[in-house]
């Protein structure tokens, strides 16, 4: 059965890789284009954003636009997100979201969200980047004493929220693995006279600038060595193959909360 996909952000950076993702599949079918009101680029044809038009004009309606779609894959910002959530609820329409930076007020919403239709949920949609949560929850357990334990990453100059979503959960994995709070014991910077640092903190660094897709380096520091396992992504094309795959993994279920875990098969 062909997959009808939504696409909301379809004129940004990675709403154009959606968009010549699901152009490239041949078990989907562009069926809606979304994008803020008053954005430029609103009632052009969705396929000039990839040189290949294709008569889907780029709306800021959303329930029209997701009346005939069966998935919306949406990486934009929270905001957005949740008032494309509520349609989705309404409708039935499942919702791949990759946007990153929600409350934890917001991440309930989707959790109650998924008890209606199926979601699937990652800030990250690398298959790299899964393979490395796996990774770390093997070098964590390894390393828990004698090490300490620093997260750095970096993305372009546009990126509104940090830490990413992906360090955030790269801490998060570490944290669950070692029996630690995340929330007490992270660390999102320093200045000044700081003292000698606290062995069970997990600390973050972020930069910002160019055009960086994103870089995420674990770093695990021990006397004497240092463990450094870092996954670099050169395109977003790697977001938005895994943002298809979980599309089609959720044309499979009615309802639910999903991981990329889950879609890859992978043993949480």
């Amino acid at each position: 059965m062909t997959l009808r996909i939504a696409v909301a952000g379809a004129s940004g950076r990675m709403g154009r890789e959606l968009l010549l993702a699901v152009h490239n599949d041949e078990n989907a079918v562009l069926s809606a284009a979304l994008d803020r009101a008053g954005n430029d680029f609103i009632g052009q044809d969705a396929g000039m954003m990839i040189g290949a038009p294709n008569g889907i004009k780029i709306t800021d309606d959303i329930e029209s636009a997701l009346a005939n779609s069966d998935v919306l894959i949406d990486f934009t910002r929270p905001e957005a997100t949740l008032a494309h959530l509520a349609i989705c609820r309404k409708l039935g329409v499942k919702l791949v979201i990759g946007t990153t930076g929600f409350s934890d007020e917001q991440k309930a919403e989707i959790e109650a969200a998924s008890k209606e239709t199926a979601i699937m949920m990652a800030p990250n949609m690398s298959v790299g980047v899964n393979v490395l949560l796996k990774l770390l929850q093997q070098a964590a357990k390894a390393l828990d004493e004698g090490y300490d334990i620093e997260i750095v990453e970096m993305h372009h100059r546009y990126k509104v929220d940090a830490p990413s979503g992906t360090a955030l959960r790269l801490g998060e994995v570490i944290a669950d693995t070692l029996g630690r709070d995340l929330k007490t014991d992270a660390v999102y910077g320093r200045e000044g006279v700081t003292g000698e640092r606290d062995p069970k903190t997990i600390g973050f660094a972020t930069m910002r600038g160019g055009d960086v897709v994103g870089d995420h380096t674990v770093v695990f520091a021990g006397i004497g060595e240092r463990i450094e396992i870092s996954h670099k992504a050169s395109s977003r094309a790697t977001f938005a193959q895994g943002a298809l795959r979980a599309s089609h993994f959720l044309g499979n279920n009615k309802t639910g909360l999903f991981d990329m875990h889950d879609v890859l098969g992978m043993e949480k």
